[in-house]
């Protein structure tokens, strides 16, 4: 048992007794010492309605650990609002935040020697950052999602946070009224838990799942529903448990578990953000993953599960429908999974899904895969003279995800969008956003007030939009994001000039400058490398240690 360790660490003789004091001084009795220490990484903050909810989570986490014969030891991780950040100078701090909350969760959990950690969150860069900060201290870990959030109403229809922002253009264009406008924006968010399509966060929760590391069923609870606060407590419980048995979350991260949990990636139609966390999470794992592997599984998985943004359904709505272990169990029985792969509640993936009924015939949500969605996933990794380490499209939903059009030239994510609600971009054009990756941004902005205002105006399959920078899980189109290498960085993406011809193809996997290599290297000569946009801080930091994207833009591949 691994609190062998702290017993050890803390009775070794009169120089400890300054340790125990501390401990004293917190309640703890003598017979506290012999039980394991289990650190709680709560999320929870009132900067957004994703980690509004967090508290009677943790709460729940520490009911259940002293229950399961743990002392649990609550510390805080920071979080950023995408949603709140969206469009303005914040969402640099967006990514960089990924690399704090697995900081914070790698650090307290090494500093203070605990035996195991339970891990909550809720907003986007939570996830990854959770994981990876548990990966990075390796004692037993679970991972416990905040929950997703319920549909806002109006006249009838499910709202979400994407629904805002497609209001915009739809109202920009003269196709919204006021009144309409404004009734969305008051009830697109009726309370607290996150983004409720297949977002980041509900994307990277349902990874978590199937990579092993949450409970099945968990990651598509609604954060307002009793039932999570019992998910959180059996959680305890088997962490606990996992204590016991040293099992540790890189011994449930393997290449064969990113593989299974890729392919509910795909199959649940997920988030672009997806591939660059992975990325990440590989790395802290230390598991070969590159962004080929990506498309190799994306060519075998279809597209089961119809979902926003670009379905009809919600998480909640896939809950109901099954949640991810339904979805896990189509693949499995479709030879598309790993069932031998384990798990943290001590079972293999199989054993998990041993009892889950089948998908029935007739769920709207979750089709069989003899009648997918689409036969192939939909996160397609496009390369050419762009992007020749790899870049990102999400190409379901659209009729010919194929575009050859004039360049629109923008530097910055505001021009960008004033062009949109100018109506100065028209059908056919590719508009370029560059400057915005890892370290140009830096932070890789997301570009979801652009794409929702295209949507909006009822220009999402008509125009191209390619960027270094990211894209919210809430955007669909004819999007391409991550192209690497970025402009900062000199990628061919800083040598764009206004009305170049630009083709996406995601027949061909291709994204194409049509300029002639002689015309290239006139401008390369002439290129100069800008110079960074901070020099001070969190941001400065992450801009000169960020990797491409390509790898994750993680900060520590030296």
């Amino acid at each position: 048992m691994s609190s062998n360790r702290r017993s050890k660490n803390i009775t070794e003789g009169v120089a400890r007794a300054p340790n125990r004091s501390m401990y004293y001084a917190m309640g703890y009795t003598e017979g506290d010492f012999g039980k394991p220490m289990i650190g709680v990484a709560n999320g929870h903050s009132t900067i957004t309605p994703c980690n509004s909810g967090l508290q009677r989570l943790a709460d729940a986490a520490v009911i259940g650990l002293k229950e399961a014969g743990a002392n649990p030891q609550i510390f805080g991780t920071p979080t950023i609002s995408d949603g709140m950040a969206m469009g303005t100078e914040g969402m640099k701090y967006s990514l960089v935040s990924r690399e704090v909350i697995s900081d914070c969760v790698e650090t307290c959990v090494g500093g203070q020697w605990m035996d195991g950690v339970l891990v909550i969150g809720g907003c986007d860069k939570n996830m990854p950052g959770g994981m990876m900060g548990m990966l990075r201290a390796n004692v037993p870990a679970i991972y416990v999602y905040g929950g997703t959030i319920l549909p806002g109403k109006y006249k009838g229809q499910d709202l979400n946070i994407v629904s805002v922002f497609e209001a915009v253009g739809q109202f920009s264009a003269g196709n919204m009224s006021e009144e309409d406008f404004c009734q969305i924006e008051r009830r697109a968010i009726p309370g607290s838990g996150s983004c409720g399509g297949m977002y980041t966060a509900n994307t990277m929760s349902s990874a978590f799942e199937a990579l092993g590391l949450s409970l099945p069923y968990a990651s598509t609870m609604a954060n307002v529903e009793d039932e999570i606060v019992t998910m959180v407590r059996t959680a305890a419980t088997t962490l606990v448990e996992a204590v016991k048995a040293d099992l540790k979350p890189r011994d449930i991260v393997t290449k064969k578990a990113i593989e299974n949990t890729v392919a509910v990636i795909m199959a649940t139609g997920g988030s672009t953000n997806a591939v660059l966390h992975f990325l990440a999470i590989a790395h802290a794992a230390e598991v070969e993953w590159t962004i080929d592997d990506f498309e190799r599984v994306r060519r075998k998985t279809p597209v089961l599960c119809d979902l926003k943004p670009s379905g009809q359904y919600l998480a909640i709505d896939l809950h109901h429908a099954g949640g991810i272990p339904a979805v896990m169990k189509e693949l499995l029985d479709a030879g598309l999974l790993h069932g031998d792969c384990m798990t943290i509640t001590g079972k293999t993936v199989a054993e998990n899904l041993a009892d889950v009924p089948p998908v029935a015939a007739d769920n709207k949500v979750i089709r069989k895969v003899s009648n997918p969605l689409y036969a192939e996933g939909h996160l397609a990794i496009l390369k050419g003279n762009l992007s020749p380490e790899g870049c990102v499209a999400k190409i379901t939903g659209l009729k010919n995800p194929v575009i050859t059009g004039p360049a629109r030239v923008f530097d910055d994510e505001q021009s960008a969008l004033a062009a949109i609600m100018a109506k100065k971009i028209v059908a056919g054009d590719v508009m370029v956003l560059r400057y915005l990756g890892p370290k140009g941004g830096p932070g890789m902005p997301e570009m979801l007030a652009p794409t929702g205002a295209l949507i909006g105006q009822g220009l999402g399959e008509s125009v191209g939009l390619i960027t270094d920078g990211r894209f919210s899980g809430g955007t669909w189109g004819m999007v391409v994001g991550h192209v690497a290498p970025e402009a900062a960085e000199g990628g061919l993406i800083a040598l764009i000039q206004e009305g170049d011809a630009i083709t996406i193809d995601a027949h061909r996997l291709l994204l194409q400058l049509n300029v002639d290599d002689a015309e290239i290297a006139r401008r390369r000569a002439l290129w100069k490398k800008p110079a960074p946009r901070y020099t001070r801080g969190v941001l400065a930091k992450f801009a000169h240690n960020a990797s491409s994207a390509s790898s994750g833009a993680v900060l520590d591949k030296f």
